[in-house]
């Protein structure tokens, strides 16, 4: 499972999809907008990483339906990171919350689920449970840096 979840590809899957998110949501949008354009542009740059993989793995290292097999795998931890934060967003597309509120939770989302990536890093090493909730807040205080900059960009 952790092979899976915790993965550079996912961190950096769920700090783009925030940004996405971010970027995307404005007085105007709607939870669905938001959401509609958000996943198909994560879509659009999963699809290039697998492309990527694909073609650094072709050839030599495997055939092209393993290259495309193994990519695909490899990189599954962006799509897998875009789920809860999603959940937000399904909510205010079922206007069970405001459109903002869904935004905000989706943000909210993203950026606890980068303080338990965080935390886990370093349980994984064994660290002192003081320097593990250290690391979280640290990981979620970047990941929400790093969000807020590209949303700026954007």
């Amino acid at each position: 499972m952790r092979e899976r979840f915790v993965t550079a590809d996912a961190v950096y899957g769920l700090i783009l999809y925030a940004a996405l998110i971010g970027a995307v949501s404005d007085e105007e949008s709607t939870a669905c907008e938001v959401l509609f354009v958000s996943a198909s542009s994560l879509l659009i740059f999963w699809g290039a990483h697998v492309f990527a993989g694909t073609i650094t793995t072709h050839g030599e290292k495997a055939a092209l339906g393993e290259a495309i097999r193994r990519s695909m795998r490899h990189s599954s931890g962006m799509l897998w990171a875009a789920i809860l934060p999603s959940v937000g967003l399904l909510l205010g597309v079922l206007h069970l919350v405001s459109p903002d509120d869904a935004v905000s939770w989706a943000l909210l989302t993203a950026t606890v689920i980068l303080g338990v990536l965080g935390y886990q890093a370093f349980a994984g090493r064994r660290s002192p449970v003081i320097v593990r909730i250290l690391g979280g807040i640290g990981a979620a205080l970047f990941g929400s840096v790093v969000i807020a900059l590209n949303i700026a960009v954007h």
